[in-house]
């Protein structure tokens, strides 16, 4: 599938790391420093146009993850094929205690473009029965919990 981008810098074209991988790479625009439990709003450079049908989900890297507690806030981000602004992506830095320093150019997210069906939503009664109903968060899980919904939040039955 070809996709049109328009790029800042060349250099900064999303790129496969490696043949067969999912996620193209990101890379920020600017130099950021986050301090612990900071979040902020990069540029990537890159606006793309992808084809009707698709949608691109911007997803973080897992060795920044893991290595220095880099994330993003609204992971996935969803980049539909109709948006032909810069992509942006909203960092946010995990550890409790160091300072994460990028540099413009540096990996900071993947971009992964999949194919999705466009659902039709039908306001019903009631749905079917299944064997899980309405078990969410921790229900397959030892010691199991009900999650109820109410105006102040969720909690615990």
């Amino acid at each position: 599938m070809n996709v049109p981008v328009v790029v800042g810098k060349v250099e900064h074209l999303p790129r496969y790391a490696r043949p067969g991988d999912a996620g193209a790479d990101l890379r920020c625009s600017s130099d950021v420093v986050l301090e612990p439990g900071q979040r902020v709003v990069v540029g990537t450079g890159v606006r793309v146009a992808l084809p009707e049908g698709t949608v691109g989900l911007v997803t973080p890297r897992s060795g920044l993850a893991a290595r220095k507690g880099l994330g993003i806030v609204n992971s996935p981000g969803v980049v539909d094929s109709g948006y032909r602004g810069e992509i942006l992506v909203c960092l946010i830095n995990h550890d409790r205690e160091e300072t994460i320093t990028l540099d413009a150019g540096d990996r900071v997210a993947q971009l992964v473009v999949l194919p999705f069906v466009a659902a039709q939503f039908e306001a019903v009664e009631a749905l079917d029965e299944t064997e899980r109903g309405s078990g969410g968060y921790g229900s397959t899980g030892v010691g199991q919990h009900a999650w109820k919904s109410t105006e102040k939040g969720c909690n615990r039955e």
